[in-house]
């Protein structure tokens, strides 16, 4: 008797060759692609995890807590404030006087070294009190110009008593002469000084680049104070401090000028100008200590190029030049020029001042201590300071000030500075301040 086929084999046998043969071929290609995608997904998973720990690498270290972090920003603030005190403090800075409200166009010490006056560009002449360089604080006197009047000079008449002060106006430059200016002793009210003299359009329309005195203690000199206004144009005018009059006029038919000075003793007028020559002029006085007239006496040849400042040296008997040529001359002017002897170069020194490229620079102003052994020079902001005699360099302060320095000035007498009498000089600057300096050791060669 023949077996039934079960329902399974029926089933199987219903379905064709080709169907089950499709139905293995998928499965086998769903089982490929799966093994392909878990593949792909490690092999993206391997070189993903290696650039994820180079990007950790790169990114900034985590903060440290926060006690470490008030510490590291300390030392980085206590790190950027020596930076800035090594910037900006100098050995020899001593001491600043603010308060001024615009660039400090000059500035001079009384005959005693105890007063200091400054004209500013905000049309206020400040006289302070220096007992000692180094103090916090300083009695000072404040005096306001005439409205509309800019200064551009001042100089001590009569000892420390009163000053001149020299300015532009729209009409030209004028001069004013006050007197009892010296700054209180003491913080004590007293009255405010008022003008003793003036004198308008002394240069015309030009205004006046520099303003100097000196006693007139030479030959017959009665030891009034001497003023020289030294204007842009190419005049000089001698004043007499106490009385305002005009002494004399003279001319140095060189273009224009770049400034002028009066010998300590009151015989010589010197000036530099835009030519290479220094002209020099002997200030005559009559038996009764009046001046006479103004000679024209000798002529410093010798430079190459402008000569941009210069000064007497304290005999009177010495004129110390720069130039734009890159050199400095001493010249002794004490000879018999009415027999014809002409001036002699003692030294010439080459000008210690390089720029980046390596080219020399030009000094704008001098100036020589009371003992004759220090020079103080400036270009911009660069203040040197060189030994008289051999024109080697004591020691350099290369941004004295934060803007070019307007005028220098060593006070005539020793200054206590905190209880030690010491040299110092006063520097003035475009960025509204004035600087104390003590002098430089010097060393013997």
């Amino acid at each position: 008797m023949a077996s039934t086929p079960s329902p399974a084999i029926g089933f199987l046998s219903s379905i064709s060759v080709p169907l089950l043969s499709a139905i293995i071929g998928g499965v086998l290609a769903l089982l490929f692609v799966t093994d392909y995608l878990r593949r792909k997904r490690s092999e993206v998973a391997s070189i993903a995890q290696p650039l994820d720990a180079k990007l950790e690498d790169q990114k900034p270290s985590r903060p440290p807590p926060p006690a470490s972090k008030k510490s590291h920003l300390r030392s980085q603030h206590h790190h950027a404030a020596d930076k800035d005190q090594i910037k900006k403090h100098h050995p020899l800075d001593v001491n600043t006087l603010k308060g001024h409200g615009d660039a400090v166009t000059a500035l001079c010490f009384s005959s005693d070294g105890r007063n200091l006056a400054t004209v500013c560009g905000d049309g206020v002449v400040r006289i302070f009190r220096i007992d000692d360089a180094s103090s916090k604080s300083f009695k000072l006197l404040r005096l306001n110009l005439p409205a509309g009047a800019h200064p551009t000079g001042i100089a001590f008449s009569e000892g420390e008593t009163s000053v001149v002060v020299a300015a532009q106006t729209l009409s030209g430059s004028s001069l004013y002469m006050y007197a009892d200016v010296s700054a209180p002793k003491q913080q004590e009210k007293i009255p405010h000084p008022e003008i003793k003299w003036e004198q308008h359009k002394v240069h015309d329309r030009k205004s006046v680049l520099t303003l100097v005195g000196a006693s007139a203690t030479y030959g017959s000199g009665d030891g009034s104070t001497i003023l020289a206004s030294c204007s842009e144009g190419t005049d000089i005018k001698l004043w007499h401090g106490k009385s305002g009059k005009e002494l004399g006029t003279v001319d140095t038919n060189q273009l224009k000028n770049n400034m002028a000075t009066i010998s300590p003793n009151g015989r010589f007028l010197a000036a530099a100008a835009f030519t290479a020559d220094v002209k020099v002029w002997e200030i005559i006085y009559s038996k009764d200590g009046s001046v006479k007239e103004v000679l024209n006496v000798m002529q410093l040849k010798g430079h190459k190029s402008a000569v941009t400042c210069l000064c007497f040296t304290p005999s009177s008997e010495q004129i110390i030049t720069a130039s734009k040529d890159g050199s400095i001359r001493v010249w002794n002017i004490n000879v018999r020029y009415h027999l014809d002897e002409d001036p002699k170069t003692l030294k010439v020194f080459s000008i210690p001042l390089h720029d980046a490229k390596g080219s020399t620079l030009h000094y704008d102003h001098f100036s020589i201590s009371h003992d004759g052994k220090i020079l103080a020079a400036t270009s911009g902001s660069i203040l040197q300071w060189l030994c008289a005699d051999t024109g080697k360099v004591l020691d350099t302060a290369d941004k004295s000030h934060e803007g070019d320095i307007t005028g220098i000035a060593w006070a005539p007498q020793l200054i206590r500075t905190g209880g030690k009498p010491s040299l110092v000089l006063a520097t003035a600057g475009s960025d509204k301040k004035v600087k104390l300096w003590l002098a430089p050791e010097q060393h013997s060669p």
